[in-house]
């Protein structure tokens, strides 16, 4: 069976000696998916059910023999559905979470085992388990106190790093929370796929364990063997134990005082190459980072979450099991090795629990469409999920499109599919959707966006790239785009992204040059690039995989998909990137792809194949197309591509074969990224050309509208002379304003309700407005000495916000201004932010308006924060839209009648805005 499948994947392996102790990988080129094939048809045709731990541990066909000896025949076809059974209870009593005044996650565990003692917090799947084995708070609690009694009878002192490589089960539970409290700092790292490769895996991870200071690593058994090893790579590495052991030493836990802004753990990102960078997270951050996903998903103890995620990266650790904890919901936890032996048990534990959140890596639903056919699925119920998460790596259009529509007849809801973003400089979670949205795909114009970033919407016939939208930023949390300078950008143009929050680390342990990198002010740099549209983030790649070519910027992603796509090329196993030629400044595109085949013509037409899709998709050629051998391409422990170790790989030339390289073709590359440099210098140029052609369009018009206040008499005249001041500089500055129904509008005994976006607002309402209304201004403008000058002359009305004696006199003074006639303009919102989304909306224009029988007038201004953010005064070129709508009428007086005014408006204007309800996601409505 394992000779048919070589030659059914390789057919030029067809003459190898396979015998029982071939290797699996090294000799037969099995990869995972290889791997996994292989066994569900041993189970198939031989009616057995193998371990679990073979899919793992096998290396060679012999492994596999022991493993069907022992295994036990099973009277039904394997492909039967529903292995998983959830065990027999009753659901389970809503619960409270720790409140605000716990600070720690020593503290949030203490409170749920005191509060929630005896609630069932984790079920947990062991290896081939058909029902799963639970855990209560109390016995969390209860574990990982004689886990902290161990690790201090060991010579642990509070603040020592411990680090943890254990697999998904109670003992890495416990042990996670026995170093926190016994004081000291746990350090997740992943455990190796196999035991052959503990050796081998460990001395790769003694960098992260210099790194950290560990003073103890907690591991399986086999690990200890290779302590004395380690011991001398890893100075102050005092011993390998076993969480087994740790529980054989007596003693009494005494509790170590813990602090918000003690580090709770460290988070080191996978796949790092050089000196490691482990991301320092507070107990302050993490607890923060789980209350603003909480509260925007709004979990609660009645949810169910079931994750297979790794309980060493930041999404299974903090996002799945920490989170759970926190909200008293239902943990449902499987190891990752069930889910990649067979990924059907994911959503089998789904069903089987009726789980209402799930999250996943783009690959695994994508490997769910790919290798699972339809008849595991048969029955299958999936309608109890309100979320599904998507994050952690690029996310793709074509897996969001194929497993909504899949899936939906197993009353999968399409807008459960929720694609996010986060990092771990975040704790995890930075951008989410809105509750019930669903995913948005957006669609931009192929060559403007390689050639300049501007991300222009196309149709779906337009050459295009897709990108999907990934949420907007949680409550506390700000984003913003920047280009090379630090400036920000406007909407739908793609450059940095950089986020500030409640959560955001402090840099990286014992690395002060990334951590330096890492910050622009109190703005944290992601590594990302992306674009804003519409309040949403859409992110575009990283900024170390952006390839620089022929004056374009080329995202490796698409291609790589497309290359993987091809019928000889292993998929998941191509990796894109730039490469500088030799002797030069010039970036190269190479392309490398694992294959199996090994036939001359076969591989030069497969190369044809990859250059032809590459023109096709880029409209350039790759410089190098480089096949190779499977199990070559690098990759992080998550699956994902590891570009810049590939591309030092081969820029080492050990990989494949060198660049091609001919003078002409070299000098043809210098120009075209020449011409790319003087593309990007003279943008900056122009914009810092159009910055200061705005200073002087300004400075030109200020001093005549001043002498038009100081000396035209007439309110009228003053009015129409500044709005035709304000329309030259808006047509100077070329800011093109469209503006919808201010020809049918009547402002005669009204109030005016307007969203507030920039500075530019009031600007834009004097260029517009044909006759004079009220600005209502807070009273602090007032003592401004030109601003209140300004204002007074152009008749504002000026309001205290904090005196309510004061306050309620402002209210009669307006009343009375309302009843002579003359419209009375207020932004209700009262401020604006930088970033996109429509604030609640105060009271006062309301009930100015119901209590005079007034009506409102909703004017919605769109695309001025754009154009001038706040707290930004380097303006950039962008059209506006303001939409003036129809009058709302009050039937009554009142509060009751007021509150539905300022429903109806600002429904009104949010229809128009384009822009996210941050009202409701703050819960001020």
């Amino acid at each position: 069976m394992v000779r048919a499948l070589v030659v059914e994947l390789t057919p030029e392996r067809a003459h190898l000696d396979i015998h029982l102790d071939s290797d699996l990988d090294r000799d037969l080129g099995f990869d995972s998916l290889s791997r996994v094939e292989l066994l569900l048809r041993l189970e198939r045709d031989l009616k057995i059910q193998l371990p679990e731990q073979a899919y793992a541990n096998a290396e060679t066909p012999r492994d596999l023999v022991r493993a069907a000896r022992v295994s036990v025949a099973s009277e039904a076809d394997a492909g039967e559905a529903f292995v998983i059974r959830a065990a027999e209870s009753e659901p389970l009593a809503r619960a409270d979470h720790p409140p605000a005044s716990v600070t720690t996650l020593q503290g949030v565990l203490a409170w749920q085992a005191e509060h929630n003692g005896a609630r069932t917090h984790v079920l947990l799947y062991e290896s081939d388990a058909e029902t799963p084995s639970s855990m209560t708070y109390a016995e969390l609690q209860q574990g990982a106190e004689r886990i902290a009694v161990g690790l201090v009878a060991e010579g642990l002192q509070p603040g020592d790093a411990v680090s943890i490589m254990l697999p998904t089960g109670r003992q890495y539970l416990e042990s996670f929370f026995g170093v926190l409290l016994a004081g000291a700092i746990p350090v997740p790292i992943y455990p190796p796929a196999r035991p052959s490769q503990l050796e081998d895996h460990l001395q790769r991870h003694a960098k992260i364990l210099a790194n950290a200071e560990a003073r103890l690593l907690i591991t399986v058994p086999e690990g200890r063997s290779v302590g004395r090893l380690l011991s001398r790579q890893v100075v102050g590495l005092k011993a390998v134990v076993t969480a087994d052991e740790l529980t054989q030493h007596t003693g009494t836990y005494r509790p170590v005082n813990a602090h918000p802004d003690d580090t709770a753990f460290l988070q080191y990102t996978s796949g790092s190459t050089g000196q490691p960078k482990g991301v320092v997270l507070s107990h302050g951050n993490l607890l923060a980072n789980i209350r603003a996903m909480g509260d925007w998903v709004r979990a609660d103890s009645s949810d169910i979450f079931v994750s297979w995620l790794p309980l060493y990266h930041d999404m299974g650790l903090i996002g799945a099991w920490l989170g759970a904890l926190y909200y008293a919901m239902l943990s449902v936890l499987m190891p990752p090795t069930t889910f990649l032996a067979r990924p059907w048990r994911w959503f089998e534990a789904v069903h089987a629990h009726r789980a209402t959140i799930t999250a996943a890596p783009n690959f695994a639903y994508e490997l769910c469409l790919a290798k699972v056919p339809d008849s595991r699925f048969e029955g299958l119920d999936l309608s109890s999920l309100r979320l599904a998460f998507n994050g952690a790596e690029p996310i793709s259009p074509r897996t969001v499109r194929l497993f909504r529509e899949r899936f939906a007849k197993h009353g999968f809801e399409p807008e459960a599919f929720s694609p996010v973003y986060g990092l771990a400089e975040s704790a995890v979670g930075l951008a989410f959707p809105p509750l019930g949205r669903g995913p948005i795909i957006d669609r931009v114009g192929r060559d403007a966006f390689e050639r300049s970033g501007r991300a222009e919407t196309v149709g779906t016939d337009d050459d295009a790239l897709e990108f999907v939208a990934c949420g907007q930023p949680l409550i506390g949390y700000e984003i913003r785009i920047v280009d090379d300078a630090g400036r920000e950008l406007p909407e739908r143009q793609a450059g940095h992204l950089e986020f500030r929050g409640p959560s955001a680390t402090a840099g990286y342990r014992n690395n002060p040059e990334a951590t330096a990198r890492l910050f622009h002010g109190d703005w944290l740099d992601s590594g990302d690039l992306a674009y804003t549209a519409g309040g949403d983030i859409y992110l575009t790649g990283r900024v170390k995989d952006l390839i620089i070519r022929a004056g374009r910027n080329i995202y490796p992603y698409e291609l790589e998909e497309a290359v993987g796509d091809l019928e000889l090329v292993r998929k998941g196993c191509v990796a894109v990137f730039g490469s500088r030629a030799r002797d030069t400044d010039v970036e190269q595109l190479v392309v490398v792809a694992e294959t199996r085949t090994t036939e001359a013509a076969t591989l030069t037409d497969l190369r044809l194949q990859i250059e032809a899709l590459s023109n096709d998709r880029l409209g350039v050629a790759p410089d190098d197309v480089v096949l190779v051998p499977p199990r070559t391409v690098l990759k992080t422990s998550s699956g994902k591509i590891r570009r810049a170790a590939c591309r030092a790989l081969y820029e080492e030339g050990r990989i494949g074969q060198g660049p091609r390289a001919a003078w002409w073709q070299l000098a043809r590359v210098w120009l075209l990224g020449q011409i790319r440099s003087i593309r990007s210098a003279l943008r900056s140029a122009l914009d810092l050309s159009y910055v200061a052609w705005c200073y002087l369009a300004f400075g030109l018009t200020l001093p005549v509208a001043v002498l038009a206040l100081t000396f035209q008499g007439d309110p009228r005249r003053r009015w129409r002379s500044l709005g035709g001041l304000a329309r030259l500089l808006l047509r100077l500055c070329r800011v093109p304003v469209v503006v919808s129904g201010l020809d049918t509008a009547a402002f005669e005994r009204c109030v005016l309700a307007s969203n507030h976006a920039s500075y530019l607002d009031g600007l834009l309402m004097v260029a517009l407005l044909p006759e004079p209304v009220s600005f209502i201004v807070k009273a602090e403008l007032g003592s401004h000495p030109f601003a209140g000058w300004f204002l007074r002359r152009i008749g504002a009305e000026f309001v205290e916000r904090f005196d309510a004696r004061q306050g309620t006199a402002d209210a009669e003074r307006l009343s009375k201004q309302a009843q002579r006639g003359k419209p009375l303009f207020f932004f209700p919102e009262g401020t604006f932010t930088r970033y996109p989304g429509l604030l609640g909306f105060h009271m006062g224009a309301f009930l100015t308006a119901a209590e005079n029988g007034l009506a409102v007038v909703p004017i919605t201004i769109r695309g001025s924060r754009s154009v001038l953010r706040s707290d930004d005064w380097f303006p950039r070129r962008g059209p506006v839209a303001v939409v003036v709508g129809e009058p709302i009428t009050s039937n009554g007086t009142g509060w009751e009648a007021a509150l539905k005014l300022r429903n109806k408006a600002r429904a009104e204007i949010l229809r128009h805005v384009g822009e996210q309800d941050l009202a409701l996601e703050r819960g001020l409505s």
